[in-house]
């Protein structure tokens, strides 16, 4: 009996999940659910399992706790297979993927994915540019879905009626310069007019205020510079 324990081969288990919106969630359970699942048909007994909890899948494996941690768990314990849900859990990001899946190579310790035993099993060229071309998919999926994200966030934000976060603007960036160009363009008391919107460009840029590729403001930029701030925008502002 010892010895046919002694010969079930074993594996620890690495969890991850991304958001710390998900921790707490589904994401755990149901990636320990996959695990298991492969493991009892593979007969693989999961002696520990770690998990990184709000860790994202473009953090280098070594910089990440849970995965520090089970470095240093099979360093010397004779446990060489690590098992994850899916090639995500390991990494998102490609090069991190496979950078960590060649260090783990190197340590001789076998990198398996529930969903997909052979994707980092197999080394034929066609195995490797399939793992390349899915890791690519999986690191442009999450950047859409962050990218999606945040327009959701931003259009909460106009409707709400807050300023989005973006490229400010000259009164929120320099309201200096805003409150000069307005001194100069200001009617005179005693002659009634004022100065043209070329010639307050010339006089701010003698004065130091020039665009951000060192030429004068044009005269539709000193406009806007002048204009009176519109309702719902902080004063000093214009848009």
């Amino acid at each position: 009996m010892a010895r046919e324990l002694a010969a079930i081969p074993t594996a620890v288990a690495y969890y991850r999940t991304s958001s710390a919106a998900n921790v707490g969630g589904d994401s755990l359970p149901r990636q320990k659910l996959a695990v298991a699942a492969y493991a009892a048909s593979a007969g693989v007994a999961v002696v520990e399992e770690f998990y990184d909890a709000a860790i994202s899948g473009a953090d280098q494996i070594g910089e990440r706790p849970g995965f520090a941690a089970l470095l240093q768990r099979i360093s010397g314990n004779g446990v060489r297979m690590v098992l994850v849900e899916e090639a995500s859990r390991f990494a998102r990001d490609l090069a991190v993927q496979l950078a960590g899946h060649d260090m783990l190579r190197r340590l001789g310790v076998e990198l398996i994915a529930a969903n997909a035993p052979d994707h980092f099993r197999d080394d034929t060229p066609t195995a490797v540019l399939v793992r390349q071309v899915l890791g690519a998919i999986s690191q442009f999926e999450k950047a859409q879905l962050v990218a999606k994200l945040k327009g959701a966030r931003d259009r909460a934000s106009r409707a709400a009626g807050r300023r989005v976060e973006g490229r400010k603007a000259h009164g929120v960036r320099s309201p200096e310069l805003v409150k000069e160009a307005r001194r100069l363009y200001r009617r005179s008391p005693k002659t009634g007019g004022r100065l043209s919107l070329r010639d307050v460009a010339a006089k701010l840029a003698a004065a130091g205020h020039v665009t951000s590729a060192g030429r004068p403001f044009s005269a539709e930029q000193v406009k806007r510079l002048v204009a009176p701030p519109k309702a719902g925008h902080a004063a000093g502002a214009p848009r």
